[in-house]
């Protein structure tokens, strides 16, 4: 089977590198991908936004299925496209997306059916949520209702932080994510990321994981997309898996279907831990990043017939093995992420960073330039490694990111940190 990867980070990597690994592929191209997914992947220049070229090289190519990596092309409806093209996708539709494309949508539904998350209220103009926070106890969370490539999201200390948030929102920082605001109760505890494929009537719950937000050690400094994570999450016993399952997932999956809305794909839910209960911060209609990187290092059995199934609606059945090693994962980000940084500066090292069979490092944002590596974006690697425990991964994570050579760029030292605690 041809497979066509759409996405060009992290995340990608990582699934390509795994789906690589199936005996039912052929031949696996990737739109566009980085200088890391080029050495086992067909990278093509094609605009997931353009989406009658995407159904024409899939013609053209014989693509089996077409598996989508971000958020974007998921929320401007690239899987209905390719569907009825007659395409096999897997991803949720542009209606399903919501889950992740409106965080108003998604704090309504867990209303209507009782999942549980943080209180919250809607506005559509600066004036009405000002008024709203002058009510409520601090600290308080501020939320750009659409897509803000996770930078739409405060937690306000003061009110004047809540207000300027909302200001922010107001004037268009964020574009069109921002012309809704959701104000939600400030929920405390240990956050932990769930992972589920479902494919509308069926979820197969994946591994835990736990990632890293803040850009420096000690939880410290600005949210980004990710700094590190690992796998399994010490905190999700089954007992709150199964919670999580019961309360929050299946409703969703129920949801969904009784709207009319069926979810296919992978369902990332954002948790808040406390007092051995879980309570939904946010869903991700895809795979996370950096958490993609440590479950697909312990991911046991074959990938591709599992995202196959759920795109046909036949999950029912299949059983997914796994590692018993924890992995881990250091992201390298660009110097002044996720704030602004340049990009173009080289990267040496990283055949002598990845020479332990048990380390794999996954290109971020990554560009070749004849025989030299460059960073290209704000997250660029993420080093990843396997252990008998979570402190052996980490050492020797930590062990390939210091044989990289880039002055260009930074990491967290205190990866995992809180499962070692």
């Amino acid at each position: 089977m041809n497979v066509l990867l759409i996405g060009g980070g992290g995340r990608e990597h990582a699934l390509a590198w795994k789906l690589k690994q199936s005996p039912l592929l052929d031949t696996l191209y990737c739109a566009p991908g980085n200088a890391g997914i080029d050495q086992i992947a067909e990278c093509v220049a094609l605009d997931a936004a353009e989406h009658a070229g995407v159904i024409r090289f899939c013609r053209d190519n014989t693509i089996g299925l077409v598996v989508i990596g971000p958020e974007a092309p998921l929320v401007l409806g690239l899987a209905d496209d390719l569907q009825a093209a007659g395409i096999k996708v897997f991803g949720p539709s542009r209606a399903a997306s919501q889950l992740e494309g409106s965080k108003g949508f998604t704090k309504d539904l867990c209303a209507e059916y009782g999942i549980p998350t943080a209180a919250y209220a809607r506005f559509a103009d600066a004036g009405a949520a000002k008024a709203y926070v002058a009510k409520q106890s601090l600290p308080i969370v501020i939320k750009a209702d659409g897509l803000a490539a996770g930078k739409g999201v405060t937690v306000a200390a003061t009110r004047e932080e809540a207000d300027d948030a909302i200001d922010a929102c107001f004037a268009g920082a964020f574009g069109a994510a921002g012309a809704e605001v959701v104000i939600e109760e400030f929920l405390d505890g240990e956050e932990a990321s769930f992972f589920a494929l479902v494919d509308g009537e069926t979820a197969l719950p994946l591994a835990t994981a736990q990632d890293h937000k803040r850009a420096f050690d000690g939880d410290e400094g600005p949210n980004t997309g990710g700094m590190g994570a690992y796998s399994p999450a010490p905190i999700m016993t089954e007992a709150l898996s199964a919670q999580v399952m019961n309360e929050i997932v299946m409703p969703t999956v129920r949801a969904m279907q009784t709207r009319g809305t069926p979810f296919k794909g992978v369902l990332y839910a954002g948790l808040m831990i406390k007092d051995g209960a879980a309570k939904l911060i946010e869903y991700n209609v895809r795979f996370g990043d950096p958490e993609a990187q440590v479950l697909m290092a312990r991911l046991k059995s074959n990938l591709l017939p599992a995202l196959l199934a759920t795109a046909e609606g036949r999950l029912a059945g299949i059983v997914l093995d796994w590692h018993d090693d924890p992995a881990l994962c250091v992201v390298m980000a660009a110097n002044g992420y996720p704030g602004a940084y340049f990009t173009g500066t080289e990267i040496k090292g990283l055949d002598q960073a990845s020479a332990d069979p048990q380390v794999q490092i996954f290109h971020a944002g990554t560009m070749r330039d004849g025989a030299r590596i460059l960073a290209n974006g704000g997250r660029v690697l993420g080093v990843t490694a396997s252990g008998r425990d979570i402190g052996e991964a980490q050492a020797r994570a930590y062990e390939a990111v210091d044989k990289i050579d880039w002055p260009d760029g930074f990491f967290r030292r205190d990866i995992g940190a809180r499962a070692l605690g």
